[in-house]
């Protein structure tokens, strides 16, 4: 008897050694704000064109995202947020045209030409929820329209630009799988009035965010440059490369192996159990 109690223990201890999907667990951030870039990553009212800024992030290992926060800047007096919609790239020459069109400095380590998925509010893919700040937040240097093919690309940027901070927590309808690999992340915020600009953050990343090499930086298009992208601290301004300022959320999925041992463990248990009523 005391050799079927054993078995049940040590089966017992190989399923709980699978680490459980923790709701919600932080899988990247790039930190908070540093005060030194905005940039436009959304529609301006009354305006066609799109435009859309993105950053780069790494998973170790292939996770379900289910949401996650960035940080941005809305003109004073808070305009309110009326849809939000995330796009997830591969880093170029992925999803992309090969060779590019030679309209930009170049396409190494930017996004793809496309996206490969997408959640958006409209759709009721996603939700969201927008959190304004108190105090007026003023960022050093700004890209809004300023964004041109060769031989143009650079402006030095559109200047210094004061709004409301704006932190959107987002969740998803249903969690997103990706594959360990290195992505690039774009939220677009559709205003009430005027244009969201998404908030630069640290580069190299600092504690308390998640520090990665390789860390590339944040490019910006818009519908006239597309399917191209810019680097904005590199080709626009040529200050120095940015990141920004977002976090994901989900949790990790569980390796093969020990997706076998949980197998295991549980037809070990499921073994004993019967040899104990045979037993009895």
């Amino acid at each position: 008897m005391m050799r079927y109690d054993f078995l049940l223990v040590v089966a017992a201890a190989a399923a709980a050694a699978v680490p459980a999907q923790a709701a919600n667990q932080l899988l990247f951030s790039s930190g908070g704000p540093d005060g030194r870039m905005a940039s436009a990553s959304g529609p301006a009212p009354g305006d066609a064109r799109e435009t859309e800024t993105a950053d780069d992030f790494v998973l170790g290992r292939a996770s379900r995202i289910a949401g996650g926060q960035f940080t941005g800047l809305v003109p004073l007096g808070g305009a309110s947020v009326q849809q939000v919609e995330i796009e997830f790239y591969r880093v170029f020459p992925g999803d992309s045209a090969n060779p590019p069109s030679g309209r930009v400095p170049t396409r190494e380590n930017s996004p793809a030409d496309e996206d490969f998925a997408a959640r958006d509010s409209a759709a009721g893919e996603l939700s969201y929820r927008g959190a304004l700040g108190n105090a007026p937040f003023t960022v050093a240097n700004s890209v809004v329209t300023g964004i041109n093919p060769l031989p143009g690309v650079f402006t030095g940027g559109e200047g210094a630009v004061t709004g409301q901070l704006l932190t959107v927590d987002f969740s998803f309808a249903d969690p997103l799988l990706l594959e360990a690999g290195h992505y690039f992340f774009r939220p677009e915020v559709r205003l009430s009035d005027g244009t969201f600009l998404w908030l630069s953050a640290a580069k190299p990343i600092v504690a308390p965010g998640t520090p990665f090499v390789p860390d590339l930086q944040s490019w910006i298009r818009d519908s006239g440059l597309s399917p191209d992208w810019l680097r904005i601290g590199t080709d626009i301004t040529r200050e120095a490369p940015f990141n920004a300022s977002f976090s994901l959320t989900g949790s990790a999925v569980p390796e093969p192996a020990s997706w076998a041992m949980m197998i295991i463990g549980f037809g070990l248990v499921g073994a004993a159990l019967r040899r104990k009523a045979a037993i009895a």
